[in-house]
């Protein structure tokens, strides 16, 4: 089943003197449970692709369509919803908010969703338990190591149920211990959910786990492999 298809989608910024193709002509379908790795060089429009297809971002051409939905269609307010509902976003920044523990930044999500408490505090445990944090469910994150900041990010990118998870350089800012913990968490949750993950990165070990990998250069796709 598509979860994600990518048609012409070009991003061209305008300088004063150059024009830059930051994502050039690219067409790539994304299947259910796929575990698949963008690469290529700095510059070569690895995080401008994700933002795209998050929706974080407007192509110049092309279209992006999600479970079905063609991300153009939707209105400023319907783009938040569905981003909301569809789409698990994951930082290389873990981008939790500071002032709220682990099981409240896990929550947080379900929350603007407007989900029943007792299927909230279910969902929140079940996605602790699974990264290994729920004792630290109380913890606030500057409590908690950078690995297991990460851990959390996930547990919260999971919370609203999404068919695709977007991951830009996770493991960026973790050491190797963690960042095997991470990515052994990551395709195990992979591989029972069905969900379809999407890393930007650099990392080998990264690209090691994933079971497609794309290349990209100048903005376009150059290769683009299944691995497993």
């Amino acid at each position: 089943m598509k979860v994600l298809e990518i048609v012409n989608v070009g991003k061209v910024y305008d300088g004063s003197e150059v024009h830059v193709h930051a994502v050039d002509n690219v067409t790539l379908t994304f299947e259910e449970a796929e575990f698949a790795a963008i690469v290529g060089p700095s510059g070569s429009g690895k995080t401008t692709l994700l933002n795209l297809i998050g929706g974080l971002d407007s192509p110049s051409s092309g279209s992006i369509i999600i479970n079905g939905t063609d991300l153009a269609t939707l209105k400023p307010s319907r783009l938040i919803d569905f981003r909301l509902r569809n789409i698990g976003f994951v930082f290389q920044a873990y981008n939790l908010i500071p002032v709220l523990t682990a099981r409240e930044n896990v929550k947080f999500i379900m929350d603007l969703q407007g989900k029943p408490g007792k299927e909230i505090e279910e969902r929140t445990d079940e996605l602790l338990k699974a990264v290994g944090l729920l004792d630290r469910a109380e913890s606030r994150p500057s409590k908690l190591s950078g690995g297991q900041q990460q851990r959390v990010a996930v547990a919260r990118a999971l919370a609203s149920r999404p068919r695709l998870v977007l991951a830009d350089e996770p493991t960026a800012n973790l050491d190797s211990k963690s960042a095997a913990t991470l990515l052994g968490i990551m395709e195990e949750l992979n591989r029972l959910s069905g969900i379809t993950f999407i890393f930007s990165t650099h990392d080998p070990r990264v690209v090691r786990m994933a079971r497609r990998v794309i290349t990209l250069e100048d903005g376009k796709v150059i290769s683009d492999e299944k691995t497993k």
